[in-house]
């Protein structure tokens, strides 16, 4: 058994979309040319974003951002990931998870990799957005005193 933590995208056109918004994989197996597999280290954050229609329109839309479990970790099951992952946000419907992205899109913009951003910045915008409410904007700031954080407790 392996102690990474798998994710299967999968692309078909106009149908299913599953991919990683950000994260760094440890490792890459290409299945054929609609599926890939991602492989992260216990630790890792990263989101998987998923969208799915039929002939009607979009079915699903929804994001997760995860951290892969070590081997004894509790984690919660999600579709497409094994064995799952700590469950840092977890929002569906197109408004919140477009959100979410744009977000995720300024945490960039201030240079920071958002992988590397506080795990609580991003449980603070599941809870923020699960009930209809702004959520804080992630700072440099608030980025500094996470690695003061994480250097003391670690």
């Amino acid at each position: 058994m392996s102690d990474l933590t798998t994710v299967e995208l999968l692309w078909l056109e106009k149908r299913i979309e599953n991919r990683i918004r950000f994260g760094k994989p440890v490792s890459e197996k290409i299945v054929d040319r609609h599926r890939r597999v991602l492989s992260f280290a216990p630790g890792s954050i990263f989101a998987f974003a998923r969208w799915t229609s039929n002939d009607f329109g979009t079915v699903l839309s929804r994001i997760d951002i995860l951290r892969a479990p070590a081997p004894g970790q509790r984690y919660s099951t999600v579709p497409w990931v094994h064995p799952g992952g700590d469950s840092l946000l977890r929002l569906s419907a197109w408004p919140k998870v477009e959100r979410v992205l744009q977000l995720i899109d300024a945490v960039e913009a201030l240079g920071i990799n958002p992988a590397e951003a506080a795990p609580e910045y991003w449980q603070h915008v599941h809870n923020r957005l699960s009930v209809n409410e702004a959520p804080r904007i992630y700072t440099v700031g608030r980025h500094r005193a996470w690695l003061q954080r994480r250097r003391v407790a670690f």
